[in-house]
């Protein structure tokens, strides 16, 4: 017995481990969708088989072979699913295998309906990044501001518009001192400049 092939297996390893993750994410979602419509196969064919014996009486299933796979995605779905499924973080690719499974099992679906259910489920991890990402924006923002509470931009936006000043007049203290105002829009803000001792 020649050694040869172990050999050549034990240099094959390092290739395996050289994929990138999202390469083996794509690898993987799309190797659970095929399992699943050829699943989906089965079962539909296993239904309609039970629907023939119940019409005709008689079961002929123990003659048949098993058949091939008769459907299968276009070109155009494999690749816009396979485009979707590069987009998945590695983290994201249990629960979406897990939600998949999860909307096949409510529904039972058909074959046909199987890549709909894959591509709701990749939608909804994809949904699940993005609401991920911004929690994660607003947070670090949150940790960025300083600790009264006021982020500096808006700090110096207030300032510009709104001097904060506790002797700036109002129109109440001048109604209640009986005094006129001077003569300018009272919807404009007093600008001035404390007076120097």
């Amino acid at each position: 017995m020649s050694l040869i092939p172990w050999l050549r297996w034990n240099e094959a390893q390092p290739q395996l481990s050289s994929r990138s993750p999202a390469e083996m994410v794509l690898e993987t979602l799309m190797m659970e969708l095929a399992r699943q419509m050829r699943e989906a196969e089965r079962q539909q064919r296993e239904r309609s088989n039970t629907v023939r014996k119940i019409c005709t009486g008689v079961d002929y299933s123990w003659l048949a072979s098993t058949p091939r796979a008769t459907y299968d995605l276009s070109p155009s779905e494999r690749l816009q699913l396979e485009d979707v499924c590069a987009k998945i973080h590695p983290s994201y690719c249990g629960p979406t295998i897990l939600r998949f499974r999860q909307l096949l099992a409510q529904q039972e679906p058909e074959v046909q309906e199987v890549s709909r259910l894959f591509r709701a489920a990749l939608q909804e991890a994809l949904d699940g990044m993005k609401r991920e990402a911004a929690a994660h924006r607003l947070t670090r923002q949150w940790s960025l501001r300083p600790r009264g509470g006021l982020a500096l931009a808006t700090f110096k936006a207030r300032a510009r518009i709104c001097p904060f000043a506790s002797d700036i007049p109002t129109i109440s203290e001048d109604v209640e001192r009986d005094t006129r105002p001077p003569p300018r829009a009272w919807s404009m803000p007093e600008f001035w400049a404390p007076k120097e001792n």
